[in-house]
Order: C-alpha cells, then structure tokens, then sequence
C-alpha cells in the first residue's frame, strides 16, 4: 500500500468522523430549539421535598469566576424556572439569592440542602445542617434576586449569571416543618446560533473527510494488484480423490467470491488465549479500512445504478479489505487457523488464508436498490445465528425499555470448543475445523452481496472443507501449505 493514499485514507476517516459528531450535535440542538419554542422550557418531573428544618436550600449554582466580580452576562446563556407549591397549600416562598447572603441568612438556622435526586426510587438526598435560631420571614429580606410567595403555586425564573448562587424554599412565615413540590426548567436563547454554527462546521468538515475518504480507497484500489480471476494458494492433494478440494463440478463452484483456509497442523495449544491482545494493531486498521468500504459501496452503489459498472479501484480494494479481514479472522477468533502472523497487506500473499471475488464486468441497475436490504433478509437471519447479533426489547423500570442481546454466535462456540479441546489435547479436530470454515464462508458470500459486489444471490449452502468449490486447483502447492490429517 502505497503511503500517501492510506494517509488520506486515516486522515478523511477521522475527519469525517469529526464532522459527523458536530452535525449529530448540530441537528439535536436545532432540534431542541424547536422544541424549547420562544417561551418553552425543558421541564424535569416534579419532585416532593419534605423537612423538619426552616428551609430547603440548593448546592452553589452558577458558573464561579475567579476575578471575584460578578458582571451581568449580556446574552440569554440560559435561564432557569422554578416552580414551587406547597403540600398543605400554606404561603410558600422560592427565592434566588448569592450564597454568600443565603449563608447569611441561614447562620445558626437548621436548614436542609438538597444534594441530589435519586431516581431508582424515586427521592431526594439531603444534607442537614443544625441550628438552633428560628430565622426571620423570607419576604422580609432584600438580598434575593429574584422571590416569590404566597399561596398556591410560586414561581420565579432567572437568568444564570456567574457566581455561587443558592435556591432558597421556606413556608412564607419561617416556620418549619417544610414540605413542597417543586419542578424546575431550562431554556437557552443559544441553542439556534448554536445548532447552525455545528450544522455549517459538521458539514463542511464531513464532506471534506468523505472527499478524502474516497480519495484514499481509489488510490489504495488503483495502486493495488487487481482480484485474481480464480487462483491463489491451494495445498498439494486438493481436488484428489477423497480430498474436499475444488472440483469444477462440484456444486457451488461457479460461485464468484471464494474462501479458502488451511489448517496448520503445528497451531500452538494456548496462543489463543493472548491472540486478541495480538491483533489488536489489525484491528484498529481494519477500522480504517472498513469505514472506506463503507463509504465505497455507498459511492459504488450510485455508479452501479447510473452505469451499470462497479468502480474496478473501489472494487480492488474492498475486496482487499475483505481479505485482510479474512486473515486477521482466520488467526484470531473466527477459525484459529494457524499461528503466523497476518500481514498488513490489500493483497493476495501466500499465506495460508485467502479470499477471492471475481470482477463483474456488468450489473443490474435496478437489482443494486433492493439486494443489500430486502433480497438478503433470508440470510440475515441465517447470518445472525452464525455471527450473533440477534436483539430484543425488555421492559425496565419507570417505563423505560432496554436493548437486550438474545442470540448466540455459533461460529463463536465452535471455535471456543475446538480451542479448548486444542488446549487440554494439543489436537484441533480437523471436523469442527471444516464446519468452521463452511460457516465463514457463508458468511463472506453475504458480505459480498450485501457489499453490491456480486449479482448472484449466495447458495444456501454450508460448503464445509479448507477448498472452496468454486476454486481451481494449482499445479504447484502454497508455500508451507499441507492438508493436515482428519484426527476426529
């Protein structure tokens, strides 16, 4: 691979990635300044707050400066709306003033500061501070900045400004016990200027990562060797008699995406327990390189339907991209084939683990809309029981549902029972191993479909075996490649 377009390649993915985020967080806030209205509020539930002191007081609000001065902010940052209503309808009275006076006002007072609402259930947590003064009437006071009291519901709004401030609830006489219902709200008049300064930064950043993105995937496409037309490593004795190797006849052989991997009957017994430490640099990679395969099937997607053509760089390269993933899988936790490293590379190499798409000079313009969402749902759920991934909604609490998993990944027990039969016997059982790689071959023919690579609709087949069918057997055998003997 060729430095300058990975480079673009890493660089478009985070930028895109960036300017995903900022328009993510453009499109909620416009969405919340719609929902906000002029005069709106965003509203939280009403909580009861019940005490046997003189008062219910809130930790410091606001921002704190550190100059000691306290200037009034110009622009409408936020404000805050509290609502206030007494249990027993006597006089309330809610009030914000700076914590300083608060403090004050409260010395030698018992009063009750609210440290936190708890949801599960549904209370207040409260620190009590001991006094023994009754304090004077809250209305009497000239210190607060903005008050309300009397009977019924009070309610005060304010716009935040910096300093410590402190929220005061008492009866409207002093006296306690105190017991109220009290909602708050927020509005913010930033939260337009806000939406549309993300919205223009996110876009214009997106696009210039996707640019690059699609810059990086068709030089890495382009500068790469073409997919083989049916060839590759096959060890000595595929295709012999009594050998599951690549005859032509065979069912399934004139399927065009082909994957091939051969046992090594050398596979350590206990390096898998630390192969996923091991892979974690292909995996971060394969990060990149799946987010441009992504992007380039969209883009691919659109050629087909106007042309009749997939891009060949494009195409080059997800496949490259497939067969790297086939590798690095092959090595870790989808077959545990063999213990040599996977090389970093688009290419197709002699290691003992190789996937093959062949070039489709024509495809259907219409079939390109419906194939990766409609015609392959049949699969999915064939795909779901092989990979896992199937999901359902459970019922929690306060009414609230929860994504939940409720599938199991049949690749992922086969592979756990073949590695710890490995570990105890030193011996992979060359059965399980085949039906591994039948189950890894289903899967890749999907992605290649759903991936818009192919037209053919993949078999529903479990062709199991190291050879897959639609592969032509080599007259010379892949280096270090052996057919290891069945031992189950």
């Amino acid at each position: 691979m060729k430095p300058g377009p990975l480079i673009m390649l890493l660089i478009g993915t985070i930028v895109a990635l960036i300017g995903f985020g900022l328009t993510a967080t453009g499109i909620v806030a416009a969405v919340a300044a719609g929902v906000q209205g002029e005069n709106g509020y965003f509203s939280s539930r009403t909580v009861p707050l019940v005490t046997n002191s003189y008062a219910l007081t809130s930790p410091p609000l606001g921002p704190v400066t550190t100059t000691g001065t306290t200037p009034p902010l110009n622009m409408d940052v936020a404000r805050i709306r509290l609502v206030a209503t007494a249990v027993n309808d006597d006089p309330v009275f809610v009030g914000i003033a700076p914590q300083a006076d608060v403090d004050s006002y409260l010395a030698n007072v018992a009063h009750s500061e609210v440290r936190g609402i708890e949801s599960m259930p549904f209370r207040a947590r409260y620190a009590d501070i001991a006094g023994t003064d009754r304090p004077e009437p809250p209305a009497d006071q000239d210190f607060w900045t903005v008050s309300a009291a009397g009977p019924g519901s009070q309610e005060i709004t304010w716009p935040v400004q910096p300093g410590s401030w402190a929220v005061v609830v008492m009866n409207a006489d002093g006296s306690r016990p105190v017991a109220v219902q009290v909602s708050a709200g927020v509005r913010s008049g930033l939260l337009v200027p806000a939406a549309i300064t993300l919205l223009l930064i996110g876009i214009v950043t997106l696009v210039i990562g996707l640019v690059l993105v699609i810059l990086g995937v068709i030089g890495l496409g382009r500068n790469g060797p073409a997919p083989s037309s049916r060839s590759g490593p096959t060890p000595a004795g595929a295709g012999a008699p009594g050998q599951p190797g690549a005859d032509p006849d065979r069912p399934g052989a004139d399927y065009p995406a082909r994957l091939n991997g051969w046992l090594d009957p050398g596979v350590s017994r206990a390096l898998w327990l630390v192969k996923w430490i091991l892979i974690v640099p292909h995996v971060i990679v394969l990060f990149f390189l799946w987010f441009g395969l992504w992007l380039g099937t969209i883009v691919a997607g659109f050629a087909i339907l106007f042309t009749g053509r997939y891009p060949r760089s494009i195409f080059n390269y997800s496949v490259g991209v497939l067969r790297w993933n086939w590798r690095v899988s092959f090595y870790s936790y989808s077959a545990l084939g063999t213990d040599r490293y996977p090389p970093f590379t688009l290419a197709a190499t002699d290691y003992p683990a190789d996937l093959e798409v062949d070039y489709p000079e024509r495809l259907s313009h219409g079939l390109v809309l419906v194939k990766w969402w409609l015609l392959v749902i049949p699969h999915l759920f064939i795909v779901a029981i092989i990979a896992g991934g199937s999901w359902g909604w459970s019922a929690g609490t306060n009414g609230w549902t929860t994504a939940t998993s409720t599938g199991f990944s049949l690749l992922g027990i086969l592979v756990l029972i073949g590695a710890v039969i490995l570990l105890f016997s030193g011996r992979y059982r060359r059965g399980i191993f085949d039906l591994v790689l039948g189950l890894n071959r289903w899967l890749y023919r999907v992605i290649v479909y759903v991936a818009l690579m192919r037209d053919e609709y993949p078999p529903f087949r479990l062709d199991q075996g190291p050879i897959d069918p639609g592969s032509v057997a080599l007259a010379t055998p892949a280096p270090g490649a052996t057919v290891a003997p069945h031992d189950g």
